[in-house]
């Protein structure tokens, strides 16, 4: 956005500059896809898959940057989000379903085969859909989470160890409608400190003073957020306004629920346990980003766990949404990796 200017100007921008927005049959699911560029037989469709509390929209900087290139750039908003279908039942927010919708937008966009890039919780889901189908997902770009193939340990026991004393933040959100209806009370400010905290603009973590995605007992995650005291660098009241809208139409279960689908996919995909992803790959995590942080010893052994690995890069003084908070760094990242696929 353009700060001072009302309206949703990114959005007039990008669609003056050739975003096309509209739902695709995904295998049976309808899913909300915005795309720019042509691409062609050289340059492969590149699918971003974004993560929560999010959007298409976080990829607003990425879209033009990679059509830009030459590549046919396309956003969805993942089941759940915005304007794509979003089922009542929990477990239709497993992971497998997540990348059969994946597998359907590129099938439906009239594609073969694609680039699949994630941030967040997108991070996994484009890594398990690398995994599954290598055939169609010829490469892979994970932003923030690091991969971490599946293994012996059932997710809720390591969640339930990191919040110590209190409640880590996934392990909060497992019950349904505890986190709704705290989300629900002001969903525009939840947001907004939600953001905020986990962006490297945050004021940083006092030694001894407890996360901020951890809840004490019987309080609520919002009771540690941090706010902002204006618009962000990297996010005007225009871009906050716009996931709003977006969490109004779709409400908060849908994202909430892939949280709790976390135990069914280790069931899942067990017959993946410990499997690399060979294909070409690519990790940009933020210096002071939660999961690249926790994610240490996953990104350490990427030798073994991507051995395609293009490239790991950490992005200085970045928090949790990179590819907003540093569109340059991050974008510089991605043209790097997507050029070295086409040569």
């Amino acid at each position: 956005g353009t700060t001072g200017i009302t309206g949703m100007t990114m959005l007039d921008d990008l669609t003056e500059a050739g975003l096309v927005r509209h739902d695709v049959d995904a295998h049976g699911t309808r899913i909300h896809v915005a795309e720019m560029g042509a691409g062609s037989e050289t340059s492969p469709l590149v699918l971003f898959v974004h993560g929560f509390p999010e959007s298409w929209y976080s990829w607003r900087h990425q879209l033009p940057a990679v059509a830009a290139a030459g590549f046919r750039a396309a956003a969805m908003d993942v089941r759940g989000y915005g304007s794509s279908e979003a089922p009542d039942a929990i477990d239709a927010y497993r992971m497998v379903e997540l990348v059969g919708d994946c597998l359907g937008v590129v099938e439906a966009l009239g594609e073969e085969q694609a680039v699949i890039v994630g941030h967040d919780w997108g991070s996994p889901i484009a890594s398990t859909a690398a995994l599954l189908r290598p055939d169609v997902f010829r490469a892979v770009a994970l932003l923030s989470v690091a991969y971490t193939p599946p293994n012996a340990v059932r997710p809720t026991d390591v969640f339930r160890m990191m919040g110590g004393d209190d409640t880590f933040y996934i392990e909060y959100f497992q019950e349904p409608g505890v986190a709704e209806a705290e989300i629900g009370a002001d969903p525009a400010r939840w947001l907004e400190g939600m953001i905020f905290s986990a962006s490297g603009d945050a004021p940083p973590r006092v030694p001894g003073e407890p996360t901020g995605f951890a809840v004490a007992p019987g309080g609520r995650l919002d009771d540690r957020f941090h706010y902002p005291n204006g618009p962000l660098a990297w996010q005007d009241a225009d871009d906050l306004a716009f996931y709003v809208g977006e969490f109004a139409r779709a409400g908060f279960s849908g994202g909430l629920n892939r949280y709790r689908c976390v135990d069914r996919d280790w069931v899942d995909l067990r017959a993946w346990r410990e499997a690399p992803i060979r294909q070409p790959s690519l990790y940009i995590g933020g210096e002071k980003d939660g999961p690249t942080i926790w994610g240490a010893g996953s990104i350490a052994r990427y030798g073994e766990t991507l051995p395609g690995l293009h490239d790991s890069v950490i992005l200085p003084g970045v928090g949790h949404w990179m590819q907003q908070e540093d569109m340059v760094g991050t974008n510089a990242a991605l043209l790097d990796f997507l050029g070295s696929l086409t040569t």
